[in-house]
């Protein structure tokens, strides 16, 4: 019989940790929301984190939308890059080995964030490795991100980032956890954060993965 950490491995996919880490950055805005009555939850976070040219007209529609649709099959679909069937196919699986589950109150999909921290932290990098290869034009991701800027030292000539045509730096190309990552990100400042800090993970050394770990966890429990 297979062990929970075993099915894990076997049915998980590395779109279900992206959505999983969106679940959380939903709920976490739904919380400022709800407590400090924040129109336009996360909006102030915009203008001081992104890698790339910014669309006033898409951030001014973005911000509009409800968070009763941002939990659907349909809002997730749209504000990930997933296809519609997929977030639902990578629901089940997530609710299946433990990664998530439906909120009682809310009925809405919710990560459970010490189970999928614990696989962040000893199994993403193995099952999901990335590997830095061309020079590109992208957004910086790991160590040159704004989450982790200036935290730690870089000993290579070029930082690491996901190839994007709007991408603001150049450097070594790494492809995301999920290829619509780029997209996105630039829809969530705290997608963003977490998404850099799980590349750190996957591309750092130990002293970086668990700096990067430990500053993860930090958020997804805010």
């Amino acid at each position: 019989m297979r062990t929970k950490d075993e099915a894990v491995l076997l049915l998980m996919k590395s779109q279900d940790i992206f959505i999983l880490l969106k679940l959380v950055s939903l709920d976490q805005q739904s919380k400022e929301y709800l407590d400090n009555s924040i129109v336009q939850p996360a909006k102030g976070h915009v203008y001081d984190w992104q890698g790339w040219a910014l669309d006033e007209h898409f951030l001014a529609q973005e911000y509009e939308k409800s968070f009763l649709d941002a939990y659907s099959n349909r809002g997730l679909a749209a504000s990930t890059g997933v296809s519609k069937s997929e977030v639902n196919a990578s629901l089940k699986r997530s609710i299946s080995v433990g990664m998530a589950k439906i909120d009682r109150k809310s009925k809405f999909p919710k990560a459970n964030v010490s189970a999928l921290l614990e696989f962040i932290a000893h199994g993403i990098k193995y099952v999901y490795p990335a590997r830095p290869s061309a020079i590109v034009r992208g957004i910086p991701t790991s160590i040159a991100a704004p989450v982790l800027e200036g935290k730690l030292m870089t000993a290579g000539e070029y930082i690491y980032v996901w190839p994007d045509a709007m991408g603001k730096e150049k450097g070594q190309a790494v492809e995301p956890l999920y290829k619509s990552v780029p997209m996105a990100v630039k829809k969530d400042p705290r997608l963003y954060g977490f998404l850099a800090l799980i590349d750190a993970i996957r591309l750092g050394a130990g002293r970086e993965s668990v700096f990067a770990v430990k500053d993860l966890e930090k958020r997804l429990r805010e």
